[in-house]
């Protein structure tokens, strides 16, 4: 497992998309192109009023990426003191191997470079002591960088699970985990009667 893991509070995500823009000019990506998305859906509470559900979706440095073995040049690695999953650019051949089996949709193709490129949270950045360019980005703080504990593990394997399925961005999500730093406490959200749920 990662040392380290993106979160996302999703009550304070407003969808301004500035996670995925400075993601992409921290890693020179073409327009259109972030190793990092915020998904988002608007809805309404239970009382009427406007509601935003998100997630945050970049690689999720698993613990057993399904990327490494399918990569035939051993460009994808497992850096064994941080957990993370890099790709080793001078190995890249752009066999795509690994776009075509993870499924998160982690590895993104770059076609200018000829390479898989993925989230390797802004590992240049965080060697200069900075914050991954998506977090430093974040205009309501609703993304950070922290250290990842046993109950973001199983956090992140059920938000992997409703990513595979489709549900990440849907209220299943949003209201089923807590993003704060405690990780895994249920979210309470009015109900019509006022009450908490």
């Amino acid at each position: 497992m990662a040392e380290y893991t993106l979160k996302l509070d999703a009550r304070r995500c407003i969808g301004c998309h500035a996670c995925e823009l400075h993601c992409q000019i921290q890693n020179r990506l073409p327009i259109g192109m972030s190793l990092g998305r915020v998904l988002v859906r608007p809805e309404r509470t239970p009382l009427g009023g406007p509601d935003l559900l998100s997630a945050f979706v970049t690689c999720l440095h698993c613990d057993q990426p399904w990327c490494l073995p399918a990569c035939p040049t051993g460009a994808i690695r497992k850096d064994p003191e941080t957990g993370l999953v890099l790709v080793e650019d001078s190995l890249c051949v752009g066999c795509l191997a690994c776009v075509e089996v993870c499924p998160w949709s982690a590895p993104k193709w770059d076609e200018a470079r000829a390479k898989v490129v993925k989230c390797d949270y802004c590992q240049e950045r965080r060697q200069q002591g900075l914050e991954p360019a998506c977090v430093s980005a974040c205009t309501t703080r609703a993304l950070t960088y922290q250290p990842a504990g046993e109950a973001s593990r199983w956090a992140r394997i059920k938000y992997a699970g409703q990513v595979a399925s489709g549900l990440a961005a849907g209220q299943q999500f949003a209201d089923s985990y807590d993003q704060s730093p405690e990780g895994g406490r249920p979210l309470t959200r009015p109900t019509a009667s006022g009450a908490t749920s």
